[in-house]
């Protein structure tokens, strides 16, 4: 994505250094969440499939309320609210911004509009513009700038997931975007590559743009491991599910297994048996299943039992970041234009698919690193308060931003969810 040019540029003194980088890349994620949304008609926008999705519309204004109530109110002290009521209707979860709108009635916002949203935007970007042309630069406000970015990309990738689940959840199975589809490939037997044990350092290391629950630093002790080059593919999924993987309940954690009976689970989310030939919903509507492509949209519960019906296990965030040590983060993700898992490449005695094509599931608790401290105020609610209950996922999918992700970035969902692009790769000890 490129900044749109009818973007003016900034005073020259901005240009340089910071600033002026994160100038460049806030106008091109703003410009970039509205390109995501141009497909869409207003009806599409302002639906809720269900209560971990939000409408599109709703993703627009909250991304764009962020930069309002967390910068512009902060810094500039002549800016002058768009509306009073939207602090109310776009907060997200943040206590110490006030009341929000009940997060399972977002779908119920009618009103505003979705092109008073997008005059919402306008008006936001407009006060960015000015605040950079200001001169009012100090680090605080630029470290706040470079968090709504990282921000509004993640919600970039909600927005997609989002709209995937809402138009499954349709009769006409449209699709968001039509992608050409080549013949279904074969995937090479997964090799495992091994890792030596011992002391390794893991978590950010203080360079760069990093979320708070990316450190501090620390040490951790590894024993040997190994990790499957590839995620688990589709392919072997379907081998699963014929050996009756939902089923059978030795394969499953007590929790796991009650939400399998209770959900009425036997495939992956968005599969669906038309006349004994398994078929997915994707962004490009519904599709026959690529075996050779990786598995998506399982939840924690189904990729621990596939990995103990493996005769392997998951690996920890830990083993995961320790054997990405080195690896090139760039992969298939959002740029690449493919908005699904796409197979492997030969093996070549390399990890493949670390960034991109699915997030991957790790058996790790999703809880804070040893010393860390949340910032102080609202911004400190970003991460720390969900350190319960959830498990991490690591390395990125074919929905996240281009240059989202690092091998330090810890993605966190609870258990039994499974509507993102959530997948899995093998590990076992040594």
């Amino acid at each position: 994505m490129s900044v749109d040019s009818s973007v003016a540029s900034p005073k020259s003194a901005v240009n340089k250094g910071r600033a002026g980088e994160l100038y460049g890349r806030l106008f091109s994620t703003r410009q970039g969440s509205l390109a995501l949304a141009e497909p869409l008609s207003d009806e599409d926008q302002v639906v809720q499939s269900m209560e971990d999705a939000s409408p599109t519309k709703w993703h627009l204004a909250h991304t764009t309320w962020f930069f309002e109530a967390f910068l512009l109110t902060q810094f500039d002290e002549n800016y002058t609210l768009f509306h009073e009521d939207f602090l109310y209707c776009f907060n997200s979860y943040y206590e110490g911004k006030g009341e929000r709108h009940p997060r399972h009635f977002r779908g119920l916002l009618t009103r505003p509009g979705a092109e008073e949203v997008r005059a919402y935007r306008a008006y936001v970007d407009e006060a960015l513009e000015r605040l950079f042309n200001s001169g009012n630069l100090g680090k605080d406000v630029l470290d706040v700038i470079e968090l709504g970015i990282n921000h509004e990309q993640q919600h970039q990738e909600l927005l997609l997931t989002d709209i995937l689940s809402l138009f499954a959840s349709q009769p006409l199975k449209p699709a968001f975007k039509q992608v050409a589809i080549s013949a279904a490939g074969k995937s090479h037997a997964p090799d495992a590559i091994a890792f030596d044990g011992g002391i390794t350092e893991v978590g950010h290391e203080g360079h760069g743009f990093s979320y708070d629950n990316e450190g501090p630093r620390h040490e951790v002790l590894l024993r040997p491991f190994s990790l499957a080059d590839r995620c688990v593919t589709k392919g072997e999924w379907l081998e699963f599910m014929a050996d009756g993987g939902y089923e059978r309940h030795e394969h499953w954690l007590a929790d796991g297994w009650a939400t399998v009976q209770n959900e009425g689970w036997r495939a992956p989310l968005y599969w669906e048996d038309h006349e004994d030939e398994w078929q997915q919903m994707t962004l490009s509507g519904i599709r026959p299943i690529d075996p050779a492509a990786p598995v998506a949209h399982v939840s924690y519960y189904e990729a621990d039992a596939f990995a103990r019906w493996a005769g392997k296990r998951l690996p920890t965030e830990f083993e995961w970041e320790r054997a990405s040590q080195g690896l090139d983060e760039d992969g298939r993700t959002l740029g690449s234009n493919a908005f699904r898992p796409s197979p492997a490449g030969k093996a070549d005695g390399s990890l493949q698919q670390m960034f991109g094509d699915v997030w991957e599931w790790t058996q790790s608790h999703y809880s804070p690193y040893p010393g860390y401290r949340p910032p102080e105020g609202a911004v400190g609610e970003y991460n720390g308060k969900f350190m319960s209950g959830q498990f991490v996922l690591k390395g990125a999918s074919c929905v996240t931003p281009d240059g989202h992700s690092r091998a330090t970035y810890r993605n966190f969902f609870y258990p039994h969810q499974r509507w993102q692009f959530m997948g899995l790769r093998l590990a076992e000890d040594q």
